[in-house]
Formats: C-alpha cells, structure tokens, sequence
C-alpha cells in the first residue's frame, strides 16, 4: 500500500484537509506584507535640502528662501540633493536666471528637509538615506533577501517543528527590527527577519500538501497561492493606516504572534514522520484524520506503515552537483535557472516600483495584488491546454513587453501607462505560477527536491538584485526599466530550450532524462511522481 491509497481511505480532503489549510495560510498572508514592505518602510518622500538660518530671512516669503538658496531643475521644480554656496539674491529679481557657473553649487551641507504629507516617518527620513546614501536604503531590500536565500540553508529540512522555530524566530527579529536605533542595526535584524521567514515561506507549502490527495493538489496550490496575493492587498490597506514605520513593522510581524497560536491544531506531516521512521506519531495522527473526517471503521497498523517507508538502494547518492553531471540534465539546470532568474528579478522589479506607472503607491500595490489572482487562475488552465513551455516562455516574454512599453509610453499618458503596468504585473505573476509547476516536472523524482532548491535559489539572487537596479536611474532615467525588460525577454527566450512536460510521464531516474521521454498520460498513481504544484514565492 502507498501512502495516497492510505490517505484515500482516511479522506484525501476532507475537514482535516480544509482545516490545516486554513490555518497554514494565515502565514502565508503574512509572508508578501514582509517580502514587499520594502515599498513603504524605505519610501523616499519629497525632500530638499535644509537652509541654515532660515529665520534671518524674516522679510522674506519660504519661496523666496527656497529660490535664492536652492537650484531649480529645467522643468522649474527645486532639485533635492543640492543647495546655492551662498543665497542668490539676484533671482528674486529675474527668477529665470542661471547662477554665474556651477562652482557656487554644493551638496546638501545641512540635512535635509521631507515633505511628510504622506510618511510620518520611513528609515529614508529617519537616517537620511537619500542622495550620496539612496543606495544604502534599496540596499534594505537586498539584505532582507540575502536572508532569504541563507535561510533555504537553515529550514530546508524538517516541517512543523521547524515551522514553529521559523515563526518565533520571525517576531523575535521582526520586532528588533522595529526598535532598532541605528542603520546598521535595521541592516542586521532585517536580513535575519528575511532567514527566519524563509523557512514559513519553504514549509507551509509541502506541510499542507502532504496530507492532501493526488485530486486535490492543484485546488491546494491555487489556494495557498491567493492568499499571497491577499496578503499583497493587505499590505496597501495596513501601510495606508501606519504611516509610521517602527509601528508598521510592529503591525506587520504581530501576525506571526496568530499563526504561532494556530500552529497547534496542525499536527506533523504523516509522510514525513514515516519517511524518517517516527510510526507511532505517525499513526496517531492518520487516526485523528480518519476520526474528523467520519472514517472511523479505519484502521491500520504501525507495522503496515513502517512497511511504507522507501529505501534508498545501495550506494544510491544524489546531490546538486548531480544536475550538472550529464548532458542533457545540465542543459535544463541552465536554462530552468536562467528562467527563475528572469521571474524573480521582473517579479520584484515591478513589485518595488510602485511610483512609476501613474498610479498612487498604495493603490498600485492594493491592484497588484487583485491582478495576481485571475492571472493564477487563467495560467491553471493554459498550462494544461497551450504546454507548460509555450505558457512559460510567453508569460515571461510579455511581461518584459509590457515593461519596455512603458519606457516608450509618455508620462502624461498615465491611464495607459497604469494599463500596461497592470497587464505586466499579472504576466509577471503568470510567469511565477507555471515555473513551479514546469520545474518539478522537468526534473526527475530523484534530484526534484535539489532541482528545486537549485532554483529557488537562483530567483532569490534575482530577488536580491533587484532593488538596486533602481540605482542606474543615475546613469539614464530609463535604465532600470530598460534593464528589466531586457532580462525578462532574454530569460524567456530561454525557456523555448527546455523540453516540454504537458502529457509527458514523469521522470524517476537520471536515465529517463538522458533518453527519449516516452509520450503519455502523466503517471500521477506513483506518490512520489506528482509535482507540487506549487510553491511559495
């Protein structure tokens, strides 16, 4: 007996099923309100440099002291990192007069002064992280997802003890992080936020999943899938009512406090206990499930499980080197890699852009995220209609389309502008559905778990560089965007390399792989032969 006959016969979905679920996407809301909160704890708002002496300008209206002390950009407004040597006198008589030459102007000498109509405060205003530091603020973001990507290290095995660890650890940090006094002591805390959730973010997912049937699989991933996009909505309505970002990081990690009361009623996985010969847990639990879900003729002994157990065969060993060591493997380890590079990097690209599509910021991310869902649910069905490689490839291409468009597209067009980026913010999460599901049917059952690993890793170096992209704005205004769409229409070029997995039996064994796949309908009896599909971002 496998363990999916097993779970068929306690009820493979049932209101055990739909309770775990439940419980285990409440952390799920909470991962993007961290994973994006980049967009608002580290907004820049308005800001010029402050004047000295201001009060000695007493016959003087604030216009007229900004005008002698402060340059002006072509399009008249003040510039925000510069400020006049000395006040300029002559322009109160002719405003549109140019200084002398550029040596009587200087770098912000005094601080600056924020226009705070719309943050009370951010870690921008709070250490003056503009100008010469602006790089040191999108650096936060980068920090956060290097943490990420060192957290895949820490909490990449195990499941609801390590989920609890991951949880504690994750307010522990989250609130260090909102008292912190200092830059560098926010740079720290928050990459060790970005550890701690990595491990919500890797085992909410599998945690859920293996306790629900081969049928009901994908419903899982759908649902788990939306409530990331509900906790993108949530963001813009929790940073809207917190302007301030020591209580806005205080209110979005209070949440964890929830998830880690709930925890209680989830019990461990059953697979996973079996799998690492802890039978009795193990049978406690499958008999709790087969209760809640009126099953309670079942039965089963601890023998009968211990028998469910899959060994390995002798010197039988694989490792991530594993995906590189044969032609054919190599070539979809560089390509699919390639790929999470290009979804990841576009994904956060437009994610951290809130401003620069027309809309107002806590609009754009409230839209972002309503986008997302139906951009879930139409890419569910083109999958297994158009191809995973086809769905793939176009979904990534057009979100770099709609990236560069808005490039060409003029300012004032900013209707059309809010259109495209929409368009492209729902390519992008597209994008981020199928390569889930594609790349744990590329690689074959007994390197899926490394060629997953592999690639997440991969999109979390994306991820990370990302934010700093924002910084060639410096080198042409342009530049960032131009970037992005230039990576993601590479990337998905790419993907028209990989071999395509819609109707094709699903590979056990490096073997399969090297050879030619046989054409077929998916083998999804085999237990460890179904993909998840899919998985957290």
């Amino acid at each position: 007996m496998k363990f999916e006959d097993l779970l068929l016969e306690i009820g493979g979905f049932g209101r055990f099923q739909i309770l775990i679920l439940f419980i285990l996407c409440l952390p799920r809301i909470n991962l993007p309100m961290h994973f994006l909160l980049h967009n608002f704890l580290a907004a820049t708002p308005s800001h010029r440099c402050a004047i000295p002496h201001q009060e000695a300008f007493v016959n003087l209206t604030v216009e007229e002291v900004l005008l002698i002390s402060i340059p002006r950009e072509p399009d008249g407004t003040f510039r925000s990192c510069e400020m006049f040597s000395r006040p300029q006198f002559q322009l109160l008589l002719n405003s549109s007069l140019q200084p002398e030459n550029d040596s009587i102007i200087q770098p912000c000498q005094h601080g600056w002064a924020y226009d705070h109509s719309q943050f009370t405060s951010t870690i921008s205003t709070q250490w003056d992280l503009v100008c010469e530091q602006r790089g040191l603020n999108q650096a936060t973001a980068t920090f956060f997802f290097i943490g990420v990507t060192m957290g895949a290290v820490v909490f990449g095995f195990g499941r609801k003890t390590m989920l609890l660890l991951s949880l504690v650890c994750s307010v522990v940090f989250g609130m260090l992080s909102a008292a912190s006094v200092s830059y560098s002591m926010l740079a720290v805390t928050r990459t060790l936020t970005g550890v701690a959730l990595s491990g919500v973010s890797l085992i909410v997912l599998p945690l859920g999943m293996e306790w629900v049937d081969i049928q009901h699989r994908t419903l899982t991933g759908i649902l788990t899938s939306i409530f990331w996009s509900i906790g993108n909505m949530l963001l813009a309505m929790v940073a809207y009512l917190v302007r301030e970002w020591h209580w806005l990081l205080v209110a979005v990690t209070g949440p964890c406090l929830l998830s880690i009361v709930c925890l209680w009623w989830v019990p461990e996985s059953a697979r996973w206990l079996i799998a690492n010969g802890k039978v009795k847990q193990a049978h406690r639990h499958l008999l709790r499930c087969a209760r809640m879900n009126g099953r309670k003729d079942f039965a089963v002994s601890p023998e009968a499980l211990r028998r469910m157990a899959t060994d390995k065969k002798p010197g039988e060993s694989y490792s991530y080197i594993s995906l590189f060591r044969t032609p054919v493997l190599r070539k979809i380890s560089l390509c699919s890699g390639a790929v999470w590079f290009g979804v990841a990097f576009s994904y956060y690209g437009m994610s951290m852009n809130l401003t620069g599509f027309g809309l107002n910021m806590y609009l754009s991310q409230f839209v972002f995220g309503i986008i997302e869902i139906p951009a879930k649910m139409i890419m569910y069905v083109l999958v297994n209609r158009v191809g995973r490689r086809q769905s793939q490839a176009w979904a990534l291409i057009l979100t770099g389309l709609c990236i560069g468009a808005n490039v060409i597209i003029p300012k004032p067009f900013t209707s059309l502008r809010s259109v495209v980026a929409i368009m492209g913010k729902g390519f992008s999460e597209a994008a981020f559905t199928t390569v889930f599901l594609y790349t744990s049917e590329l690689y074959p059952t007994v390197l899926r778990q490394n060629g997953m690993g592999y690639t997440s890793f991969v999109a979390r170096l994306g991820g990370a560089l990302a934010p700093l992209v924002f910084l060639l704005d410096e080198v042409w205004r342009s530049l960032p965007e131009v970037t992005y769409c230039g990576v993601a229409v590479c990337c998905g070029s790419v993907a028209f390399l990989l071999p395509e997995t819609l109707n094709v039996r699903l590979p056990e064994g490096i073997e399969d792989i090297e050879k030619a796949q046989v054409k077929g309908p998916p083998q999804i009896g085999a237990p460890e032969g179904t993909p998840l599909q899919t998985l957290p971002k």
